[in-house]
């Protein structure tokens, strides 16, 4: 066959091993999705491919061992959950189009887990919308609280869930329950004062353990939503390190903007020479200057006078 192999892998299907065998990509925006779409991919894994399935890091589902003369039958039947996950096409029945960023990850958030401040997925769900489709290579994840069970620090934007606590003094019994937790689990930016818990909001991670501790429910999250946004996290082979905080105490509306300008600030400067026309956002910062990255990045945001915004930002890592 005579296979495109760059319009084959913007379709999100994998080039593999054998010859004339591919591997369909199925993306899951934030990590969620009714249970009857697992009965759609076990019949293209059972029909087109090898009746198997991985799940992949980034919360997707591959499915092996398709015939590269299957791509448009697969691509028929991935149709039902494309729309059903609400996923942004080029043109409907074609597949999973512009496949270069990746699928935005998250951890489960508060509709189960006690320690998230947010619903990960709704935000997630967010992003999709603003950045699909999208041919540059991006990785986006979301966390519930500094827990970070997404692994938010080695992505290229981490953003993780942070809460305001808001205490109720006529709730509290001074049991000191808070100040432990905060100490022991946290950043001991509690401490008491006549026998009360007092905030220290410069030393405040926003992770909720006083809201969890508290049997009296003293202690509760804000109503509005906070988040730390860390930056240029990465993997792979040249310098690997984590994601360096870049404003803490921002808002959604903020982090999408942010994250659409970088997408400009990309197409303004990549390699366009780079191996398979992608190069790393990291790579791209550490060319141009994080100055200029910064420049771009804030074009148009008005931060709130809360969030805090760094002056600059000094990477290490891992360096072969």
């Amino acid at each position: 066959m005579d296979i495109n192999t760059k319009k084959l892998k913007k379709n999100a299907f994998r080039v593999t091993k054998n010859r004339g065998v591919t591997a369909s990509r199925v993306r899951v925006p934030g990590g969620f999705l009714k249970a009857e779409y697992l009965g759609l991919i076990q019949e293209i894994a059972d029909k087109y491919g090898d009746g198997t399935v991985h799940l992949t890091t980034r919360q997707g589902f591959e499915i092996p061992g398709i015939d590269m003369e299957d791509i448009a039958e697969v691509n028929l039947l991935l149709q039902p959950i494309i729309e059903g996950l609400e996923i942004n096409q080029e043109v409907p029945g074609k597949g999973y189009t512009a496949a270069g960023t990746r699928n935005v990850s998250a951890c489960i958030g508060n509709k189960v887990c006690p320690f998230a401040n947010y619903q990960t997925t709704n935000f997630a769900k967010k992003i999709e919308k603003a950045i699909f489709p999208n041919d540059l290579h991006f990785k986006i994840a979301l966390t519930g609280c500094p827990n970070d069970c997404i692994k938010a620090r080695m992505h290229d934007f981490g953003i993780i869930g942070m809460t305001e606590p808001q205490f109720d003094k006529d709730k509290c019994v001074s049991c000191g329950a808070c100040v432990k937790a905060c100490k022991k689990k946290s950043t001991a930016a509690l401490h008491p004062e006549n026998y009360r818990p007092v905030r220290d909001h410069s030393k405040c991670i926003g992770c909720g353990e006083c809201v969890i501790n508290c049997p009296t429910g003293a202690w509760t999250r804000s109503k509005e939503k906070y988040y730390r946004l860390a930056i240029m996290g990465r993997t792979g082979k040249k310098n690997p390190r984590l994601a360096e905080d870049f404003i803490v105490w921002v808002d959604e509306e903020s982090i999408i903007k942010i994250i659409l300008n970088t997408y400009k600030y990309v197409e303004q400067y990549i390699d366009r020479d780079a191996p398979g026309g992608k190069e790393h956002i990291g790579y791209i910062v550490d060319r141009t200057g994080f100055m200029e990255f910064k420049k771009w990045a804030l074009e148009g945001v008005n931060l709130s006078d809360k969030a805090i915004l760094k002056d600059n930002i000094y990477w290490s890592g891992i360096r072969y």
